[in-house]
């Protein structure tokens, strides 16, 4: 990651592009997935899964995390607690007689286990893809381990991180396309954010997330509901010490890692994005009691039916 200070933004050269959450209401539906993408990410990472799981007869939701999709200017202000207040409010608009699964990316991973462990009587499952406690990858610079020192100095409100390759995305095809909007992006650029990301990545956004971590730290060992951990043995930003870290503490009965291959940190948009949505699903079925190549509705699941990228 290259390192960028500005001490005032410029002026935006593009407007805003705010887009609003993914909702698929699925009649009948007797279950609810509740997919909450990663910091500084779009809610287009999550939309394979999303299609996936709506063609089983799930209702899907998947909100735009607070200021996701709006300039740097405001996104850099934001607080983990608007973050995690935009899924507790998704959460309140599911009715009460559904099941209500839980997956998040990265960050979004560690919300959701928030979410668990605040709602046990409503969560009945969680899935952690590439969750995000330590930033432990073997694309991580060294320098990584001195952001401590910038949380508690005025420096972090100028300071902003330049996403490079591999962006998270092992595919080559994918990761041309995002190479293409983040090589040249500057600052005040947001006009693809809303279907890459945000080229750059405000320090204080890291800080906000530090004190995330130290909050689902203390909440850890209270977490019951079952909990599946997806990860990458080569992802690039966060390693798998982080899966195991998370199973080695909540308190589920119920848990499980699973390894990729295959792929970098954005495992649900690379090359084994498949895998991880049939993983998702064999492991929410088992939880209903149901077989995986069944929907909801007790149809049986056609191949047409399988996993495609969004």
């Amino acid at each position: 990651m290259a390192v960028k200070f500005c001490f005032r933004l410029p002026r935006q050269s593009s407007s805003p592009v705010l887009t609003n959450g993914l909702e698929y209401k699925a009649e009948p539906s007797q279950a609810t997935v509740l997919l909450i993408h990663g910091l500084t990410g779009t809610t287009n990472e999550m939309k394979g899964l999303a299609n996936f799981f709506y063609r089983r007869g799930y209702s899907v939701l998947c909100p735009r995390l607070a200021h996701h999709g709006e300039s740097l200017h405001i996104l850099r202000r934001a607080k983990w607690q608007e973050f995690y207040q935009s899924v507790k409010e998704a959460l309140s608009k599911i009715p009460s007689d559904q099941k209500i699964f839980t997956a998040g990316l990265s960050m979004g991973a560690l919300l959701a286990l928030l979410l668990a462990e605040e709602f046990p009587e409503r969560i009945s499952g969680v899935t952690g893809l590439s969750p995000t406690l330590f930033y432990d990858g073997w694309n991580i610079p060294w320098s990584h381990c001195l952001l401590p020192l910038a949380y508690y100095t005025p420096i972090r409100y100028f300071t902003y991180f330049k996403e490079e390759p591999p962006y998270g995305i092992k595919n080559e095809r994918i990761r041309s396309r995002v190479h293409e909007y983040y090589k040249n992006a500057s600052l005040a650029d947001v006009s693809e954010a809303a279907q890459y990301g945000y080229p750059y990545f405000p320090v204080t956004l890291l800080c906000e997330l530090h004190l995330l971590i130290r909050e689902l730290m203390k909440k850890m060992s209270r977490i019951t509901a079952p909990v599946q951990l997806i990860q990458a043995s080569e992802d690039d930003m966060t390693s798998v010490k982080n899966s195991q870290f998370i199973y080695d503490h909540v308190a589920s009965t119920q848990k499980e890692i699973v390894l990729l291959h295959d792929s970098y940190h954005v495992i649900t948009a690379d090359q084994e994005r498949r895998t991880v949505a049939q993983k998702m699903n064999e492991f929410f079925c088992r939880i209903q009691g149901i077989q995986p190549g069944e929907t909801l509705n007790g149809e049986e699941e056609r191949e047409e039916d399988a996993c495609r990228p969004a």
